[in-house]
């Protein structure tokens, strides 16, 4: 069985199916909150429409399948976010053919121009995050020419080619030295780590930071200096802020996150996607591949701003952050009473 067909409780038609595709679970993300959002939303503009939910899991030859099998149950817009951003190409081309409409979300579909394309601006966060790390750097006394190691995400995804080039655009311009650069398979968490861990052997007291291009592989690379009992963490940036990685910004292990609350997304991949559906041609907001776009602006969050951006603004309660172990740290912060 590929997946489950929801449906808000009346006869579905053909025309009034829509296919919300998602690449992995890498990430909680998907599941938790992309979803549960862009089916909130959909409810709202087209209580009659049904969704196709599928996550493949990293396979991109998976992802061909349930993209296959959501045309055959009849979707007439697909919102992709897919495991290969090359490979994607060719879906989007026999989407085509069938007439129907595709939305690239979260990751581009360079070779060959969706219908329209959702996102936060990827390059956009890796210069934030990089400038951020930077920044800190040089306010705590690093001097310029120090080391600085570069975890990208995977080699697959164009979002995270983007995020790769803002990072590189900020350590240019701050005069810090790469010491060495990472594309991690499938933003795998264990990869990011066992990178790090070599890296680590490799030059241990030269690592001034770590430009992380997302929570996962900022937490692989926390890991690995810990694992080998480096005393003093170097700041480490992320991507993302779900849970864990706020987390670890409370207690001090990982310096920043990125809020891109996939919500925001998620609400204008339905939007566009019903538009779409009635035969509207959505306003673009932007371009980006020649295909006609809305991007987001992300935030950096790091210690001193995290209870404004991430709590008073109600993404995330101090009861679901704030467990046992990181509560003092929360009450530090303000978080908590």
């Amino acid at each position: 069985m590929l997946g489950l067909l929801l449906t808000s409780g009346c006869k579905v038609q053909t025309q009034d199916t829509i296919a919300f595709l998602m690449p992995d679970q890498g990430s909680t993300r998907y599941e938790e909150r992309d979803f549960p959002a862009f089916k909130a939303e959909l409810a709202k503009l087209c209580p009659d429409c049904a969704v196709i939910y599928q996550n493949a899991n990293g396979d991109a030859e998976l992802q061909q399948r349930q993209f296959n099998a959501a045309l055959i149950q009849g979707a007439k817009v697909v919102v992709l976010d897919p495991v290969d951003s090359s490979s994607a190409a060719a879906l989007v081309t026999f989407a085509r053919s069938q007439e129907v409409k595709v939305i690239a979300y979260d990751r581009p579909i360079p070779d060959t121009p969706a219908d329209y394309y959702v996102s936060f601006d990827n390059e956009g966060i890796g210069y934030s995050i990089s400038k951020s790390l930077v920044d800190h750097l040089a306010a705590t006394g690093v001097p310029a020419g120090s080391g600085v190691l570069q975890i990208n995400g995977s080699p697959t995804d164009a979002a995270a080619g983007l995020i790769g080039d803002g990072i590189r655009r900020g350590l240019k311009e701050s005069g810090y030295a790469t010491l060495a650069e990472f594309d991690t398979p499938d933003w795998k968490p264990s990869e990011a780590q066992q990178w790090t861990a070599g890296q680590i052997t490799r030059f241990r007291s030269e690592i001034k930071g770590i430009a992380a291009a997302n929570d996962g592989t900022a937490g692989g690379a926390i890991a690995a200096l810990k694992a080998a009992g480096v005393d003093s963490l170097p700041p480490v940036t992320g991507n993302d802020a779900v849970i864990a990685a706020l987390q670890r910004v409370i207690s001090g292990d990982q310096y920043n996150t990125i809020s891109k609350p996939s919500e925001i997304v998620a609400a204008a991949a339905a939007n566009v996607a019903v538009k779409l559906l009635r035969g509207e041609v959505p306003e673009p907001k932007a371009t980006l591949f020649d295909t006609p776009s809305e991007l987001f602006v992300p935030t950096v969050v790091t210690r001193e701003n995290m209870k404004a951006q991430i709590f008073d603004t109600g993404i995330h309660t101090p009861e679901q952050v704030c467990t046992a172990e990181y509560v003092e740290d929360c009450k530090g912060l303000g978080i908590l009473n």
